[in-house]
């Protein structure tokens, strides 16, 4: 049988949990992982109207560093983005986040993940409303990540963004414009990582003049050591060859908007006390075999959960919430795109439930219908003691 992230929680979680406090985050995550598909959550019964066959159905958690929920959810995500995809190449760009800011994550990550998504966001916007570029508004998604492959901490965003942008004036006078220097080139990524860093240095300074960092765990000359450190060296950001396509853009966006910092296909099984794990071990494809005591595994595992609330996956430009129906409409027509396929959009939500397993409800032996007979609601006492410690921290996320 296969390991999973909850056998390795279920095996190694008592030691890990003896010497370590969780956030109220952590312990979400932590049930979450452990109950999912489990009698603990509940489910119901079902029997068969032909052959009288029974099985259990046992309910999801639906949390999002779950390895078994965000598989789906990548799938449903992907189908309903169908209609905002635009004929024209996505250039791929990512944000990193120097290691020196590692230990400050520790303690402010929301600060930290909010800062670096909305600077990357407006370096972008600042880019692409300058004529030398673009001069219009853009369409892009950002995704956030903070590991690599071993499970340490890596924080990084990944921006998706189509190669043109809306210059808008009056409806007819808008118009769609493309890359100055070619369809398939956006801005000059040494540029974009000096004004990156000068707009998170400004943030950091002023957060820390404010007083909205008390737990950092850097002193006052650790601090200035720092911010020397992170001048002294350009910052990580770099583009990827673009693409052309809805199909090509859907299929390289979706896998990045729903993964987890590990999923379950990439562990290899439990050794004695220690966890082994696939990790990339080339830009080719390649892969090897690590091991990691179980205890470090899971620590590592955690300082990936995110704040409550955090968002994750954010649009902008075009995209942005506030006036995606008509912003994307302008530029569907100016592109001679032809209008959101409503029958489309209809077979992207029968997708998602096809793939959130809503209607599985033929039976592999005769192809019967399942019918519930009996319906079991979860476990509260079962719940709690899946969290094997006296209790759990109470404090917020960092």
């Amino acid at each position: 049988m296969a390991t999973t992230l909850a056998e390795v929680l279920r095996r190694f979680g008592p030691g890990y949990l003896r010497h370590h406090l969780l956030s109220s985050a952590q312990a979400r995550a932590w049930r979450a992982i452990v109950a999912c598909r489990t009698a603990a959550l509940g489910g119901e019964r079902l029997r068969c109207d032909g052959c009288a066959a029974e099985h259990w159905r046992w309910h999801s958690c639906r949390n999002r560093h779950c390895p078994q929920c965000q598989s789906r959810s990548c799938d449903a995500w992907r189908a309903a983005r169908l209609s905002e995809l635009l004929t024209v190449p996505y250039c791929h760009l990512v944000f990193t986040l120097p290691h020196e800011l590692n230990p400050l994550a520790g303690t402010h990550a929301r600060w930290v993940y909010d800062t670096l998504m909305h600077e990357a966001a407006t370096t972008l916007t600042e880019f692409a409303a300058n004529p030398r570029w673009l001069g219009g508004t853009p369409a892009f998604t950002l995704v956030l990540h903070t590991w690599t492959q071993d499970l340490r901490r890596h924080i990084h965003v990944h921006a998706l963004m189509a190669c043109g942008a809306l210059r808008q004036g009056e409806d007819a006078a808008s118009s769609w414009v493309t890359p100055t220097r070619g369809e398939r080139f956006l801005f000059p990524v040494h540029a974009l990582s000096r004004v990156f860093r000068g707009r998170f240095m400004a943030a950091l300074q002023a957060a820390e003049a404010a007083g909205e960092l008390p737990r950092d765990p850097a002193d006052a000359r650790e601090r200035r050591e720092r911010r020397a450190a992170l001048w002294r060296h350009d910052w990580v950001v770099y583009a990827k060859t673009p693409l052309a396509g809805p199909a090509a853009v859907l299929d390289y966006l979706s896998r990045y908007t729903h993964r987890t910092a590990i999923g379950n296909e990439r562990l290899v099984d439990i050794e004695g006390d220690a966890v082994r794990l696939r990790v990339r071990a080339d830009d080719h494809g390649g892969k090897r075999v690590i091991s990691m005591p179980g205890e470090l595994f899971i620590g590592r595992l955690l300082q990936h959960v995110l704040p409550g609330g955090f968002k994750r996956i954010r649009h902008y430009g075009l995209l942005a919430p506030c006036a995606k129906t008509e912003r994307l409409r302008q530029a569907r027509r100016l592109l001679a795109m032809p209008a959101a396929n409503p029958q489309a959009q209809e077979d992207a939500r029968a997708f998602m439930k096809r793939v959130a397993g809503i209607e599985i409800n033929t039976c592999p032996h005769c192809q019967g219908r399942w019918r519930v007979v009996e319906q079991r609601g979860a476990d509260v006492l079962a719940l709690r003691g899946l969290l094997p410690t006296r209790q759990a921290s109470c404090r917020g996320p960092p």
